[in-house]
């Protein structure tokens, strides 16, 4: 009789233990259905985007508009062609380049003297100075009539 109690004491310990340690390996993950889960090549993705996103924000051209255009009057780049107003009410920082518009190359040495950004660019865009992300093209910031 004794020993039947030990036996059914011990095996209602084995299964109340077993219950509670299936129910914690049962149990979804802390991260479970967040942007931030680690899956492979998508979270390197997302956290680089973000890293980009957060350059995007924080990176100013860096020098002034004033600035900008005498360094533009030396190079005798000014007298440029404005944008039409469609498209340039879609230039603003944070937003991509619109597809199709005319971008112009710009000397070397004119761009030397423009303030050096790690992984980004400046493209002339109409009579607009533009600080872009290099790449993907969103805007970092907008110096306007530089070369008017």
């Amino acid at each position: 009789m004794f020993t039947n109690r030990i036996v059914l004491s011990m095996l209602t310990f084995i299964s109340a233990t077993s219950f509670f340690v299936s129910a914690l390996y049962a149990a979804p993950p802390a991260n479970k259905g967040k942007s931030d889960k680690v899956h492979g090549q998508k979270a390197a993705d997302n956290q680089d985007s973000n890293v980009a996103a957060n350059l995007e924000v924080t990176v100013s051209a860096g020098i002034s508009v004033g600035d900008a255009r005498k360094l533009a009057s030396d190079y005798k780049m000014t007298g440029g062609k404005p944008l039409p107003p469609g498209i340039r009410k879609n230039l603003a920082r944070g937003k991509p380049l619109p597809p199709g518009i005319e971008k112009t190359r710009l000397p070397g040495s004119f761009v030397n003297q423009l303030p050096h950004h790690t992984g980004f660019e400046w493209q002339r865009v109409g009579t607009d100075l533009v600080l872009v992300v290099s790449g993907s093209l969103v805007i970092s910031d907008i110096l306007e009539g530089v070369f008017d």
